[in-house]
């Protein structure tokens, strides 16, 4: 039986704002190491890692002495182009993937297409809080269409529910990760590229 090639990528972006490094292996196992200067982010990029199962190194240098936005959105391009390059021309993928996560009394739905047609649906019902510690929540939404955008993915977040805004935002980035393991799983009844168009790239 052939060994299928390890989908890895690495990205390196640097601006006057921010200096961002992003690793990605898209077969591994869920070895993480993130350090971007956002406590919050942190967290929330080592959960992606985990539970999408990626091996990955995201670490940036940023303006945060002014705040998380330009770092926070930058991470989101850097690793969409990650990810991007590391799923190459997509053959044999599933291309969609679907993930329901709970967090405690939040519910996240994240639905993934990897069509090359950029777009994120944002339909989080609850009110966030403006700030989770010192981190403004409304970069989440930042990071989620850069991302998306970079990525080439459809991407649909659904949050019909919750409560604690730290929780809705674990749930968030635990479903994008496990909705985006789901949708890059080679399916050996896909041949070539799952697509009527004969192309996704």
């Amino acid at each position: 039986m052939t060994e299928l090639k390890r989908r890895i990528s690495t990205i390196e972006r640097k601006t006057n704002e921010t200096k961002i490094l992003v690793e990605i292996d898209l077969d591994g196992d869920g070895k993480a190491e993130v350090n971007t200067g956002v406590p919050f982010m942190d967290h929330m990029l080592d959960l992606f890692l985990k539970h999408g199962l990626f091996n990955g190194k995201i670490i940036a240098d940023g303006d945060t002495h002014i705040d998380d936005h330009h770092t926070t959105e930058d991470i989101g391009i850097v690793l969409g182009q990650a990810v991007r390059e590391a799923l190459g021309d997509k053959k044999g993928i599933k291309r969609y993937g679907n993930a329901f996560v709970p967090m405690d009394d939040a519910l996240a739905q994240v639905v993934i297409d990897c069509s090359n047609r950029p777009h994120l649906e944002y339909r989080v019902e609850p009110a966030l809080t403006q700030k989770v510690g010192t981190f403004d929540t409304e970069l989440i939404h930042e990071f989620l269409w850069k991302f998306a955008l970079e990525a080439r993915m459809n991407v649909h977040v659904i949050v019909p529910y919750g409560q604690n805004t730290h929780h809705i935002i674990e749930a968030i980035f635990k479903a994008l990760a496990r909705a985006i393991d789901d949708a890059v799983q080679i399916d050996p009844r896909v041949k070539g590229v799952p697509s009527t168009k004969g192309l996704l790239t």
